[in-house]
């Protein structure tokens, strides 16, 4: 995990942060725990995660992550889900850190938090794709994202207590609306979506929400964890694989799935590891949603930073990025390319 992005114990802030977290783990793991490393870890625009390291009374050291709502924006029903959702994931196999600690009462760490496991390896998707150490696990790494997928879909949905479940077009359309903007594009493809929309999914499962590169750890193997489950809902399985599989979350790799792997390496191991064999049409229209879904999030994050809600340069740079995700919608629903799954 990256954690270039470091602040120094003695600021204001992280001072008071890291006397919070001591006095919590002592209440909960008996006293003596000191705190020796905290670092503010780059990337995440909606929420602040840490890394720390934590030296128990008789010397023992220990490497946690603390995930944790900015305190100006709390959101304490969401970060509940999210802790209930990564226990019941961990419970069935789904590769990831083990929780430590959750809360939502703002006195504890002065926000609703998740305190996890540190794992090991690297979530900055341009050093996945790129780096020679990562090699290996870039030739499996489709294979490993079938196989966590088909994971996350089969935990009962009654494990994750008041998980939404919505229609997705209706969401999106609430969103959008709220941005107070109107792109043709964006209706362009909401046309095309509503035309085109599949049968409903027989069963409705678990639905990570936000599976992509960036929101996984991967190291030399291949994929350790699975990260960053605050959009977790109950759907269509096939919105999971279309939206890891959208050009933005690529990161300029070329191949369809994460930037490293065709569509039959995801479907044969998300088939062979419990899950039905997605339909490729299916997966196609979760791709023009997930690419429409991301359009409206980079408008409703810049919307945060003009609206004086939470003032961020980094926001405000995201929203820039809704003309790429405009620019990928054409490209999709262009008659000539509308129906070639491999884009």
């Amino acid at each position: 995990m990256d954690t270039t992005a470091s602040t120094s114990l003695h600021e204001g802030p992280a001072l008071d942060l890291v006397t919070r977290l001591e006095d919590r783990l002592d209440a909960l793991l008996g006293v003596g725990h000191r705190v020796t490393g905290l670092r503010r870890v780059s990337g995440g625009a909606s929420r602040q995660t840490w890394a720390l390291t934590v030296r128990s009374a008789d010397g023992e050291e220990q490497g946690l992550v603390l995930r944790r709502d900015p305190p100006t924006e709390p959101r304490p029903e969401e970060m509940a889900r999210e802790a209930i959702a990564l226990r019941a994931a961990r419970r069935h196999g789904v590769p990831g850190p083990d929780l430590v600690d959750a809360g939502t009462d703002t006195d504890v760490l002065g926000a609703p938090y998740l305190l996890m496991t540190f794992v090991p390896g690297e979530t900055i998707a341009r050093k996945i794709l790129r780096d020679d150490r990562y090699a290996v696990a870039r030739s499996r790494l489709a294979v490993d994202l079938g196989r966590a997928a088909a994971a996350i879909h089969q935990v009962p949905a009654e494990e994750v207590a008041g998980l939404p479940a919505h229609d997705v077009l209706e969401e999106l359309r609430a969103r959008y609306a709220s941005t107070g903007v109107l792109r043709p594009v964006v209706e362009l493809a909401f046309r095309w979506l509503e035309a085109h929309r599949p049968p409903p999914t027989l069963e409705p499962v678990l639905v990570h929400g936000d599976y992509r590169l960036g929101n996984v750890i991967v190291d030399e193997r291949g994929l350790a964890a699975v990260l960053d489950w605050e959009l977790v809902h109950v759907g269509d399985p096939m919105e999971d694989l279309g939206y890891l599989s959208i050009r933005a979350w690529r990161f300029g790799g070329p191949r369809p799935v994460a930037g490293v792997g065709g569509f039959d390496e995801l479907f044969d191991a998300y088939e062979e590891a419990g899950g039905l064999r997605p339909e490729p049409e299916v997966v196609f229209w979760w791709q023009v949603a997930g690419t429409l879904s991301w359009a409206i999030g980079c408008l409703v994050q810049a919307n945060r930073h003009f609206t004086g809600a939470s003032r961020s340069v980094e926001l405000a740079a995201i929203g820039r990025r809704t003309a790429e995700q405009e620019h990928d919608l054409l490209r999709m629903l262009h008659p000539r390319t509308a129906t070639t799954r491999s884009r």
